[in-house]
């Protein structure tokens, strides 16, 4: 199955990813703002934080995923850190996965697809999972709505467009004055939860 590219993607992303045997990632798509190839979103303490990543691309003429680079003008990688540790220092797992991921906000990667990639590979293996992910080497047509490249995105209510995704409630940071926020990026989901992440995935899925 191929799936969209996505930086830290939320929790039902994750629930088709988990049982996948092989995932291809989409890397000639054309790229369009506002999608969550470059941004993702947490709890942070005064409620839902979206952490967008800064890029480079060339105007007015169409840019394949694979050709867009990140830019550093700005420390956005330090400032994703920090709104990290701000909203989930007091959660029950952050120190537990702290080391396994903060090397991806001190390293400089040139191309979002490959800090995508390997953000994707290593959360795999955080979850005890050997999904083999690779990149498509070419474009494959969307042929429907049940295509995640189609459904997975920040403006579609995705209880709608992903029907067989039931969200599953679990403890949250600020939840008891903020309330429980639904499909978060999947960095929610594991700092709170931990090991139980990946069962929670898979009942978050009604087929």
């Amino acid at each position: 199955m191929v799936y969209p590219a996505l930086y830290n993607g939320p929790v039902n992303y994750f629930a088709h990813l988990v049982r996948e045997q092989e995932i291809g990632l989409e890397q000639f798509d054309s790229y369009t703002k506002q999608t969550y190839r470059n941004r993702c979103m947490i709890m942070g303490p005064n409620g839902v934080l979206t952490l967008s990543i800064p890029v480079k691309r060339k105007r007015g003429v169409k840019n394949h995923l694979k050709e867009i680079r990140i830019d550093y003008d700005t420390p956005w990688n330090k400032n994703h850190w920090r709104s990290l540790v701000a909203s989930y220092a007091s959660s029950p797992f952050f120190e537990y996965f702290r080391d396994d991921l903060i090397k991806f906000y001190e390293n400089k990667f040139e191309f979002l697809i490959d800090l995508n990639q390997q953000l994707l590979e290593r959360t795999l293996q955080l979850l005890g999972l050997k999904i083999l992910v690779c990149c498509s080497a070419s474009f494959t047509e969307i042929t429907g709505e049940a295509d995640p490249r189609y459904f997975i995105h920040p403006k579609k209510e995705q209880t709608v467009v992903d029907p067989d995704f039931q969200p599953v409630v679990y403890h949250q940071v600020f939840a008891d004055r903020l309330g429980f926020q639904a499909n978060l990026s999947v960095l929610d989901l594991l700092f709170n939860e931990g090991p139980a992440t990946l069962s929670i995935l898979q009942k978050c899925l009604k087929t």
